[in-house]
């Protein structure tokens, strides 16, 4: 009877995937983490020799698909295109019906959102250190936008106004669309926003920027610095990650052949190529790497909650 079951097991394992997957998206359609889950899907169909399906759950901040995914059986199926927001924000701020610890196991991370600091033209620094001098020169004067209270971009923005000693008033939108519009329009001082969405305007003469979040040059944006260097903030390095997690409990052979298929993936020059028109920067971390990856980022981000004593009303 051992021996039936244990050739039962490895049967299963050699023949996997046996049938269709899907890779929820917790996310509308068109939103960067779907554009990143969409390349990744067709790419694993590809080498998998099964459909990998996408399917967006959006809602609630990306809580609503986290949660599908956590929630289902742990057999290979089910994989999660992963993103700062719900599994490493979300859970902080509010009571999630997930425990990300818990419930979810990192495969591999595939990209990151880099933001860009951004003022209207007529903001009274042309440099990183003139912006910061400026700021902290007047506490409060200022205020910042977001796309949200809790977003990824509103704690990468207390971050840097922590680490350069900058007193600032938090504007929350519905969205980056607005805040940016806000911005161009000079209802809002500053903001750190998406590479992709702000650099449009910047080079359009309507914004002006004055670094990037990483810490290293973007291809989204080759002619900016990393704001830890200009405005001499060492350490300062922040983005939003998007990666592929499934649920606890999935078998290891499992997790190791999914992240083998998606280490082909990330070595070929057409899904990073891919992932760039998408508007975001590849950043492929192995199994080990994003799980060590995902423990600091969630206690970076408890640390600029508490600090900014920031709380979702």
């Amino acid at each position: 009877m051992t021996a039936l079951a244990f050739s039962g097991a490895a049967l299963a394992q050699q023949n996997y995937p046996a049938r269709p997957m899907r890779l929820v998206i917790p996310w509308p359609p068109g939103q960067a983490t779907d554009l990143v889950g969409r390349i990744v899907a067709q790419k694993l169909t590809e080498l998998l020799g099964q459909q990998v399906v996408a399917d967006n759950r959006p809602g609630a901040g990306g809580m609503i698909g986290t949660n599908v995914a956590a929630k289902a059986p742990p057999d290979g199926y089910t994989l999660l295109a992963g993103s700062a927001g719900p599994v490493s924000i979300n859970p902080l701020l509010q009571k999630a019906p997930y425990d990300p610890e818990r419930e979810l196991a990192p495969v591999a991370n595939v990209a990151m959102v880099p933001y860009v600091l951004a003022s209207h033209p007529s903001f009274p620094a042309k440099s990183a250190a003139e912006f910061v001098a400026v700021v902290r020169a007047n506490p409060g004067k200022y205020t910042f936008a977001s796309s949200g209270t809790g977003a990824t971009a509103h704690l990468a923005a207390e971050l840097f106004n922590n680490m350069s000693g900058l007193k600032a008033t938090h504007v929350p939108y519905k969205g980056s669309a607005p805040a940016l519009i806000d911005l161009v329009g000079g209802q809002v001082a500053y903001t750190l926003e998406t590479a992709a969405g702000t650099m449009p305007h910047v080079r359009a003469g309507r914004l002006r920027a004055y670094g990037i979040s990483i810490g290293r040059v973007s291809i989204l944006a080759p002619e900016l610095q990393p704001l830890s260097i200009l405005a001499n903030i060492p350490g300062y390095d922040v983005a939003a990650w998007i990666g592929v997690m499934v649920p606890s409990g999935t078998p290891s052979h499992i997790i190791r052949r999914l992240a083998a298929e998606v280490d082909k993936a990330m070595q070929g020059a057409d899904v990073r190529e891919r992932l760039i028109v998408a508007g975001v920067e590849v950043d492929y971390r192995r199994t080990d790497d994003f799980t060590q990856y995902l423990k600091g980022q969630r206690a970076r981000f408890a640390d600029v909650i508490k600090k900014g004593n920031i709380k979702i009303d």
